[in-house]
């Protein structure tokens, strides 16, 4: 056998030293969540209640990835926030909640952000259409796109550059961190479902499409400011509000789990927040 020199041994356990001390740094290097409903989960139990106002869950994708990767969270992912609500404070049912980004500092080790639903209206896009009597009542499609204009279009085009200006605004705060930016799931799948989804088909393929259009502005966002795309549309193929419980990722517009219609449910919110982690552990 062969015999360890002094020095042999010195440099053995100087680099196991830091290679223990590395990987505690990874593993301790604070992650923030930034967002909207469809991070937060509202209504999914059981609820975060420091910020009540929030209807934030404590079973979000945020913190499904923190406790898969190991990393601590701070999660301030707010329902009803639009991007204006990262650089300003954000009015709730139980008083103001402090801007997002403020939440970030040269600590911060991972961001992840979903935003720009309530920025174009997707959801209340979807409500508006909700057609209980097809073939009487005309798709709201033809509303939306009246004069050769598609509102939520422009609407997406409008937003796209403060979505770019936003990943910058992170990288300056948390100049640390990795980013990534999660999109929005396919909620309906090609026609819809009629009735579980109240949406006429051609509404249906309208609301999904701007979803995809929002999905596709992000992304191109991601790439230009230096984030990575989570693609959440991708993953949930199947698991629109049209399948069975268990199945489904989303709600429609009467859940059949405790979440809030047109959101993700927790069995979403645990496939979605393993994708979060696949992605940054990758």
């Amino acid at each position: 056998m062969r015999v360890r020199t002094p020095a042999f041994i010195t440099i053995l356990v100087t680099a196991l030293t830091l290679t223990t001390a590395g990987t505690a740094t990874a593993a301790s290097g604070e992650y923030v969540a930034l967002g909207d409903s469809a991070a937060a989960g509202p209504l999914i139990l059981p609820p975060d209640l420091s910020s009540p106002g929030c209807l934030r869950s404590l079973a979000d994708y945020p913190h499904v990835a923190a406790s898969q990767l190991g990393v601590p969270l701070k999660d301030v992912t707010c329902s009803g926030a639009t991007t204006a609500d990262m650089y300003a404070p954000q009015s709730t049912e139980t008083g103001p909640v402090p801007p997002q980004l403020d939440a970030l500092s040269a600590a911060t080790r991972t961001v992840t952000v979903t935003i720009g639903g309530n920025d174009v209206g997707l959801v209340g896009a979807a409500t508006s259409c909700i057609n209980l009597l097809p073939g009487i009542n005309p798709d709201c499609v033809d509303r939306y796109t009246a004069g050769g204009h598609d509102q939520l279009a422009e609407k997406i085009a409008a937003f796209e550059p403060t979505w770019g200006a936003l990943l910058d605004a992170i990288h300056a705060k948390a100049p640390n961190a990795d980013v990534y930016l999660a999109g929005y799931g396919t909620y309906l799948p090609h026609n819809g479902c009629w009735p579980i989804a109240p949406l006429t088909p051609r509404d249906a393929n309208y609301i999904q499409g701007s979803i995809d259009k929002t999905n596709a502005a992000l992304a191109r966002q991601a790439a230009a400011h230096d984030a990575r795309y989570v693609d959440v549309r991708t993953a949930s193929i199947g698991h629109d509000v049209c399948k069975l419980p268990g199945v489904k990722w989303f709600e429609s517009v009467i859940p059949t789990a405790v979440a809030a219609p047109l959101h993700p449910n927790a069995t979403g919110m645990r496939h979605i927040g393993a994708l979060v982690a696949a992605t940054i552990g990758g």
